[in-house]
């Protein structure tokens, strides 16, 4: 695959500052909440945004995230109206957005178009959990080259070294290091993953890394700064604004994290 030309994700990373990435749910907590949280991120100083396309049968999220998107969902947010609501926020913003989510609805609004409507959109990265790595390199591999989309992939402390070095050469962005075996928002302690986190260090990976999963304080912030490249809050997040956007705690609550 071709390296990816003038993609924001591959401008962020050139300097080795350190950083931090939010997950949302798109829709969530209100339908239209998505534009002004990713305009209230970037101001408070968050690197890039991984933006979940909600989904009934996510397999990967725990209970926080998986409300979400139920919520996000009942709201009426589909695959269409968040493309529209990024063409939007794309104007006022400049870091790097991310879609995640299952590969059900991408199939069900058609792999190229959504593809395409990304690039439109100004959407960098499209990290598909469950796509395997072999359907990619056969069938969509160049619907991202197309539409220089970064493509995202997941490892886990069960990944073998040779599938892992497969995976690093295949994806761009960044690898997305699981922290755990565990699902999203889960209590288990960063310092329990801390010999595969030297592992992943110690293979001169192409790609950056960012781990996600189960992160939720500054200290586990600056626990995973200390291995990897980028640290990924979700869960930790979508608690923050369950209740509503509140612009002032949304920037303290990143303050808290990186300062």
């Amino acid at each position: 695959m071709n390296q990816l030309t003038e993609n924001r994700l591959n401008n962020i990373f050139k300097n080795r500052k350190k950083k931090i990435s939010i997950y949302l749910t798109a829709g969530y907590p209100n339908l239209a909440d998505t534009i002004d949280l990713i305009a209230i991120l970037e101001k408070a100083g968050v690197d890039f945004i991984e933006i979940g396309i909600p989904f009934s049968d996510s397999v990967m999220d725990g209970p926080v995230i998986l409300n979400s998107h139920k919520i996000a969902l009942e709201n009426g947010m589909t695959p269409e109206i968040l493309f529209d609501q990024l063409a939007i926020i794309r104007e006022r913003i400049t870091i790097p957005l991310i879609l995640m989510g299952s590969m059900n609805p991408v199939y069900q609004f058609g792999f190229e178009r959504f593809c395409q409507r990304c690039s439109r959109a100004g959407v960098d990265g499209l990290l598909l959990p469950d796509l395997p790595l072999s359907d990619f390199k056969l069938h969509y591999q160049n619907y991202y080259r197309l539409n220089n989309l970064a493509p995202i992939f997941m490892v886990t402390p069960q990944t073998s070294r040779e599938r892992l070095t497969a995976i690093d050469a295949a994806g761009e962005g960044f690898l997305y290091a699981v922290s755990s075996s565990s699902t999203t928002g889960s209590s288990n302690k960063m310092a329990d993953s801390s010999d595969y986190f030297e592992k992943l260090k110690s293979l001169n990976l192409k790609n950056p890394v960012a781990v996600g999963f189960n992160i939720n304080t500054k200290n586990d912030v600056e626990f995973v700064h200390g291995y990897t490249d980028a640290a990924i809050i979700g869960s930790a997040f979508i608690r923050e604004i369950e209740k509503g956007i509140d612009e002032k705690r949304i920037r303290e609550f990143i303050d808290g994290l990186i300062n």
